[in-house]
């Protein structure tokens, strides 16, 4: 390769975002060339992250559902754990994915470079390949999608060894007798979920009252009521001052307002959330501004203070979820392509929980609504009088709908329950089309199915749910 070549649109990171971008600017007739370290489109998320951590999750869940059987009549001696299977078979999943991702380029004849790249202006790059080979790219149009990274905690450093982070936590092949969770978010929960179901003693520590901050509290009990004895430990509005090696254990300093003791632990996973990866780009060379918490400031194009530099994903705001960053990509590509109206403009950004049960919401929640003082009218189904959630041997279950009492419009919604993220669309569905209670009560869904309980929160706001009484 030549010293300086030029290029059309040069995409940087190949995760949900990234390699949406890249393929749907092919798709329009773009030359386009994806840059990412690894060696296939998927990025974090498929590496390290969503595909990998539910492919776990699975597993834990199979594990949990096995023993619940019990009480259906379907006796099974006690599920044995292979680690090194678990995570071969996780490893594997991983492969098939990003393989099929990094065809997919190919077809679309997507020029991958497996490296990583530098801002040197506003219309060059500087780029590095893994093999070591460094060059100088111009481009026309560039979309950042670099994702975030592991944020950080004062006293706590994360070894790799002791203490683990998110991505340290899938490639385990042996589990820890007992294990802290810093954390009570999307990603301690789930883990610390996948570690207790496969036999380790898992205890939690969260600076705030609950679980999953910002979540209803009746979605979040489903769980809790579910899970009662899966965690050794639950240590709420408590924080971590500092986390020290100890023969060869980690030596865990919690303080709250009872004031500070000591635990050990074999592992301590950092779950505290994640940052903007932005820092290394040298976007000021580019003239791309940030915030003071390192988010890249975009437009509802998702273009940057740099005309012809778009960013997308983790690297732009909250919440950072994969389906946000395809999404993004998606519109990014189509205002370079010259598509007439694409813009960045979503009613909701649907959120699930994939522990056993599942926790899901989109749009404005009671919670919200409570902070804000705005006045809604909030209708709920329990999943005790689910035909469906009953013949699967779970009475434990929510589905909640959220309305504007004047307009009857669906403002949000939650479902909490077995199959939850795959029931949250529906109602994003309903706000993004603007739906009322009557769109969605006169809906015929099919029985029986958790979908049913959808349809009866509606009915429920309009005062005659079909299988509760009293509404």
């Amino acid at each position: 390769m030549a010293s300086k070549e030029k290029r059309q649109v040069v995409v940087i990171g190949a995760g949900p975002g990234g390699y949406a971008a890249a393929f749907r600017a092919a798709d329009l007739g773009l030359k386009v060339t994806l840059i990412d370290p690894e060696v296939n489109p998927g990025g974090v998320c498929l590496y390290r992250g969503c595909i990998p951590s539910k492919a776990l999750l699975h597993v834990a869940k199979v594990k949990q559902e096995a023993v619940k059987a019990a009480a259906l009549g379907v006796q099974f001696e006690d599920p044995k754990i292979e680690p090194q299977k678990i995570f071969e078979w996780k490893n594997e999943v991983v492969k098939k994915m990003t393989q099929g991702l990094g065809e997919l380029a190919d077809v679309r004849k997507i020029e991958y470079i497996q490296g990583k790249a530098v801002f040197t202006s506003e219309k060059e790059l500087e780029v590095l390949e893994n093999e070591g080979k460094k060059y100088t790219l111009e481009f026309e149009s560039a979309i950042i999608a670099t994702g975030s990274l592991v944020a950080e905690l004062p006293g706590v450093k994360v070894d790799h060894n002791l203490v683990i982070d998110s991505s340290d936590a899938l490639d385990i092949t042996e589990i820890p007798e007992n294990m802290l969770v810093i954390g009570g978010g999307y990603i301690g929960l789930e883990m610390g979920s996948v570690y207790a179901a496969l036999g380790s003693s898992v205890s939690i520590v969260e600076m705030t009252p609950g679980f999953l901050p910002g979540a209803d509290r009746d979605l979040v009990e489903v769980f809790q009521e579910e899970n009662e004895d899966l965690f050794e430990n639950l240590y709420f509005e408590t924080i971590v001052e500092k986390v020290t090696e100890e023969n060869g254990k980690a030596k865990v300093g919690l303080k709250n307002s009872e004031g500070v003791q000591e635990k050990e632990y074999d592992k301590v996973l950092l779950a505290v959330g994640r940052k903007p990866n932005s820092a290394h780009l040298n976007l000021d060379k580019a003239g791309v501004e940030t915030n003071e918490k390192g988010f890249v400031k975009v437009d509802e194009k998702r273009q940057t203070s740099t005309a012809n530099i778009y960013a997308i994903g983790d690297l732009t705001s909250q919440p950072m979820l994969a389906h946000k960053a395809h999404h993004e990509g998606r519109i990014a590509a189509e205002v370079i392509a010259g598509e007439k109206g694409a813009a960045y403009d979503p009613k909701v950004i649907p959120a699930i929980v994939f522990t056993n049960p599942e926790i899901a919401w989109c749009g404005l929640t009671e919670t919200q609504a409570k902070e804000k003082g705005r006045e809604v009218k909030v209708a709920t189904f329990p999943w005790t009088s689910s035909g469906k959630a009953a013949s699967m041997g779970t009475r434990k279950g929510l589905t909640k709908l959220i309305f504007d009492p004047d307009t009857q419009r669906i403002l949000g919604g939650g479902v909490a329950g077995k199959s939850a993220g795959s029931l949250i669309p529906e109602i994003a569905l309903a706000i993004e089309m603007a739906a009322t209670a009557h769109d969605v009560s006169l809906t015929i869904h099919p029985h029986p199915t958790l979908s049913e309980t959808t349809m009866e929160a509606a009915e429920s706001f309009l005062g005659s749910p079909t299988h509760l009484f009293g509404k």
